[in-house]
């Protein structure tokens, strides 16, 4: 499938523009996210979408939580 880099720098799909991101984490987790959930990039890098990178947050405010504690 054909991606591109949108202009927050994640990668998505061009015919569907869904996050690469959500689409890897789901398949890493036996299923589609729900809206609400938001994927988290451990190294911060946005374009590194391997499975071990990605983590499912329930929302975006436990999302936010752990870029508290885990600044660089």
């Amino acid at each position: 499938m054909k991606t591109f880099i949108d202009k927050k720098g994640y990668k998505r799909f061009l015919n569907s523009k869904k996050l690469v991101s959500r689409w890897v984490a789901g398949k890493k987790i036996g299923r589609e996210l729900n809206p609400e959930e938001v994927v988290h990039h451990k190294n911060r890098n946005k374009l590194d979408n391997r499975p071990s990178n990605l983590e499912v947050f329930a929302d975006q405010e436990e999302h936010d939580e752990v870029h508290g504690y885990d600044e660089w």
